[in-house]
């Protein structure tokens, strides 16, 4: 400290100084068509760089599926890490599926949530208990005859900020949510400081992109091409068969990476869509800045962005005791969907239950990319498959 300077202040975007400069001098990304542009505008998607170098960190064989840890290093930011998973001893090539893990509150970890690991942290388990109904998704979805790859996303797990010195507001918030750990006599993890911490520190990393010109939504949307193109570009992946899953937040991503990426060919939301009406006045609260980007409304309501995407199929899975979305938006978002896409290409099935990925949906959304992208599971649904009703 000195007199005239007062204390040091702390990164606001600590482990991403990198990044202001990374966006400001990164070309804008390119989609291939207008209407897949103008959603890419409105989330400001920096370009991808030149794909990364992969390496491998470990790679091992259970229970029918060969797990590999991956990791690269992205234009700023910290290393990404991934898991490619695949049906054991397979000869490609394999249709690929990009698994999108939810936000859920938890941004400690990542992707480890949706895979089956030798170790598994703690708050893995809590998010694959309470979201995934204690299934391994991306794990599942490899045993249907897919190539799986599995990433954290920007601000998730190993593309986490670093939150160890918090900046101002975020520290200011943290300091009262551990008093009130005092007070109840409860001993928090790391993880559990980090998740209230970095829940507090979204809205920092919201206004610094929107200070930057692209948005939450967008910055992820990045990182999930980058995911593609590395997907896609393995030797024992089919390119023409490509598609995505996602559940809550992981749905969102799941419909923007279809609708900018004309490699999707199908695709899962599943507990991500409603009408943006629908959310007002009292469900906006409940939701991150992975699905509020300001300006998004101008290009149509969220439904309708799923008309921007070349896929070939979607299933779009509704639960409807949702505590994030009104059951009367999500059936109007279905009547929306029903109207947009010509019979056979959009399947809306409303389930009962709250907000989670039920190991039915799950068999549901194994069965319906299954049978969409021609993968060797004897499993399969038929297309005309509906779900409940």
């Amino acid at each position: 400290m000195t007199e005239s300077s007062g204390p040091v202040r702390p990164s606001a975007i600590a482990g991403y100084e990198d990044w202001p400069a990374y966006v400001q001098h990164h070309p804008r990304y390119q989609a291939a068509t207008p209407a897949a542009q103008e959603l890419a505008d409105a989330l400001g998607v920096p370009g991808p760089q030149q794909e990364p170098e992969v390496a491998v960190q470990w790679e091992e064989t259970h229970d029918g599926v060969t797990t590999s840890q991956l990791s690269w290093q992205l234009g700023f930011g910290p290393r990404t890490t991934g898991w490619l998973i695949r049906p054991a001893g397979s000869s490609g090539p394999l249709p690929g599926i990009l698994a999108l893990h939810c936000h859920g509150g938890n941004k400690f970890g990542g992707a480890d949530r949706l895979v089956e690991l030798p170790e598994q942290h703690p708050s893995a388990e809590a998010a694959k208990a309470g979201h995934y109904d204690g299934r391994a998704l991306a794990t599942d979805v490899a045993r249907r005859g897919f190539a799986v790859l599995a990433h954290d996303a920007f601000a998730w797990g190993s593309r986490r900020f670093d939150l160890s010195v918090p900046p101002w507001r975020t520290a200011s918030a943290l300091e009262a949510r551990q008093a009130q750990w005092r007070e109840d006599g409860v001993v928090p993890s790391d993880a559990d400081v980090y998740n209230a911490a970095a829940g507090f520190h979204e809205d920092t990393v919201a206004k610094t992109a929107g200070l930057l010109g692209t948005s939450l939504a967008g910055m992820v949307a990045h990182d999930d091409l980058a995911a593609l193109e590395i997907l896609a570009g393995l030797p024992d992946v089919d390119q023409d068969r490509l598609g995505c899953i996602g559940f809550s937040g992981g749905g969102g991503r799941s419909l923007a990476l279809a609708a900018l990426s004309p490699r999707i060919k199908s695709y899962v939301v599943t507990c991500m869509m409603t009408t943006f009406q629908s959310l007002l006045p009292s469900y906006l609260d409940a939701h991150s800045w992975l699905l509020q980007t300001p300006g998004l409304w101008k290009l149509g309501d969220w439904p309708d962005l799923t008309a921007r995407s070349g896929a070939d199929r979607l299933l779009v899975q509704y639960a409807l005791a949702d505590q994030l979305f009104p059951e009367a938006g999500m059936r109007d978002a279905h009547q929306v969907l029903e109207s947009l896409h010509s019979p056979g290409t959009y399947t809306g099935s409303f389930w009962p239950g709250g907000h989670v990925f039920t190991v039915g949906m799950q068999e549901e959304a194994l069965g319906f990319l299954s049978a969409s992208l021609g993968a060797n599971d004897p499993k399969s649904l038929p297309l005309s498959y509906q779900g409940p009703s």
